[in-house]
Formats: structure tokens, C-alpha cells, sequence
């Protein structure tokens, strides 16, 4: 099968000092950026300064414009004044091409096939042996998009693992690159819809669907959750890797998207805002059933109200 190249990008890389991160990553957090990440790229790379550390985020290269680099320099520029903290005043972006073979492969140098509940996770040129009861899960990262290792990722392939019923509908919420909703069909649901408000991570979903010979049962959105229409309703369950201040902010919506005694995977959730985000799940009618925290992640399990 031929399968199209991924984009290449652009990183933004940021000095900041300790104890304005998130601020800042709020401001590179612009369309059509991806994923925000903090700390050197590599290992390899020099470290920051004592006191400071990097934001980094990443553009699709034919959307690297003079125009979105000048929005980036000027929210940053804008930053000291409106917080009056001068620390942050000369804040500069750098922005690094990373070429599309680099992107495409330096993740093999550390990235392994891995089991998570009964999903083996494995890239195109695995040669080793599955287990009988494993369900392989074709996976090959790339750009900024998820290798599956992240525990908030993990914690809701085992929730998948364990709830998912053939022939259930879906919803896949922040869908990335698809690699919720894809174990979902693979793993018997009917149907399953992902959205994203990212237009690069589509690409991806679409690839790994095909990839996994299920591209049949899965349907990609770009947008929030405003690409929801009035048949957008009774999914059998939800998969939602989304920050806590989303959670919150859309737990009404979700649950109204989910029948009555339907089930839902949350992760993504700091476990510092745990208190926030367990009342705003409450008050839609989410019943937590099962939590469980892997580093400073929350992964939440459980019903909708009937």
C-alpha cells in the first residue's frame, strides 16, 4: 500500500522562566499549532539555563507563514506588559525547520513495541511474535502526534480494554492522531466519530484507520465540539484525552452526547486539578466508577446517570 508522507514542521521553540511555562504555552497554543511540550527536544540538546526551561510547539511547514510568526512574536511581546512581571519581557521565538526524514524516524531509536491491557502496539516492520490473545494495533509515530506511551493514552486503552461491547457507537473527543477510536473498532465497535480542532492530526487518523484495515468504521472531523450535529446524540460511550480546563469546560456536552447509562474514558487531567474536574463530571451526571493516576495524570472511568 502506498502511504503518503506526513508533513514536515516547523518547531517554536521558546526560552521562558521557570514559573510562567503554562502562560506561555497558553500563548503558542494558536491555530494552527499543535501540541504544546516543555523541556529540551532532545537528549542531546543543551539544557536551559538554570531558571528557565523551553515551550516548544510545532506548525505544519505550509503553514509556517510570516504572518502566524509575527502573531507569535507579538502575543509574546505582549506578555510582561499585561502580567506586569518584567522577567518576561524579551521573551523570542525561535523557529527550527525539522526535516521530514528526521521527524518520520528518530522515534525507532527509542520508540519499542509495547503491550497495553490486551493491545500490542507495533510499527509496520515488526518481525517478532504476538501472543494469541493480543490485538495488534499497527502504530508508526509521527510529527507531533501520540507513540501511545503516554500514560493518559494508556489509561484509556484499558479502559477500552475493559468496557468497550461489539457493536458499540463512539465518540472519540480531541481525537489526535485516532489511536482511541481505532482500538475501539478494532475491538468490535460498530462506529466510531473522532474530531479534533487540529487539521494536521487528521492525516494521521486517517492513515493509522486505514493501516489498520478499519478506516470503514471510523469518521474525522476537524473542529470542537461545534462540529457536532443534532444526530451527534446516544453514543454508547466516549473517549475523552483532553486537558482538564476542556473537561470542564464541555462535561455537559459530552454527557449529553452519551445515553443514559453509557460509559466514558476521560484522561488527560492533572491529578493537582482532580477536585475541579471530578464536580464539573458530577454535575453533568458523570458517575465516576474508577480513577486511576500515573505520574500527575487522572484517568476517569465510569457512567452516565439514567
Amino acid at each position: 500500500m502506498d502511504r503518503k508522507p506526513p508533513p514536515a514542521w516547523t518547531e517554536i521553540r521558546v526560552l521562558v522562566p521557570e514559573g510562567w511555562l503554562e502562560l506561555v504555552a497558553d500563548v503558542l497554543a494558536l491555530s494552527p499549532c499543535t501540541t504544546v511540550a516543555f523541556g529540551r527536544p532532545s537528549l542531546a540538546a543543551d539544557p536551559a539555563p538554570a531558571g528557565f526551561d523551553f515551550v516548544r510547539t510545532f506548525v505544519a511547514e505550509e503553514q509556517d507563514t510570516p504572518q502566524l510568526r509575527r502573531e507569535v512574536e507579538r502575543q509574546l511581546a505582549g506578555l510582561a506588559e499585561s502580567t506586569g512581571a518584567p522577567e518576561l519581557a524579551g521573551l523570542q521565538p525561535r523557529f527550527t525547520a525539522l526535516p521530514p526524514e528526521d521527524y518520520a524516524n528518530s522515534w525507532r531509536k527509542s520508540w519499542k513495541p509495547f503491550r497495553v491491557a490486551g493491545f500490542a502496539l507495533v510499527p509496520h516492520d515488526f518481525r517478532g511474535k504476538l501472543r494469541e490473545r493480543d490485538q495488534r494495533l499497527w502504530l508508526e509515530p509521527g510529527g507531533a502526534f501520540g507513540t501511545g506511551r503516554h500514560p493518559t493514552t494508556r489509561g484509556c486503552l484499558r479502559a477500552i480494554e475493559a468496557r468497550l461491547r461489539p457493536g458499540e457507537r463512539v465518540l472519540d473527543a480531541g481525537c489526535g492522531n485516532g489511536v482511541l477510536a481505532v482500538a475501539c473498532a478494532l475491538r468490535g465497535a460498530r462506529s466510531c466519530l473522532g474530531f479534533d480542532i487540529d487539521p494536521a492530526a487528521l492525516p494521521y487518523a486517517r492513515v493509522l484507520a486505514s493501516d489498520n484495515a478499519v478506516e470503514a468504521l471510523c469518521e474525522w472531523r476537524v473542529g470542537g465540539f461545534e462540529c457536532l450535529g443534532p444526530a451527534d446524540v446516544e453514543f454508547d460511550a466516549f473517549c475523552a484525552n483532553l486537558f482538564a480546563d476542556l473537561i470542564q469546560a464541555h462535561a455537559v456536552e459530552l454527557a449529553r452526547r452519551l445515553k443514559p447509562g453509557g460509559w466514558f474514558a476521560i484522561s488527560g487531567c492533572r491529578a493537582d486539578l482532580r477536585e475541579a474536574t471530578l464536580a464539573a463530571l458530577d454535575a453533568a451526571g458523570l458517575a465516576l466508577e474508577q480513577r486511576s493516576t500515573r505520574g500527575r495524570w487522572d484517568t476517569y472511568v465510569g457512567t452516565r446517570r439514567r
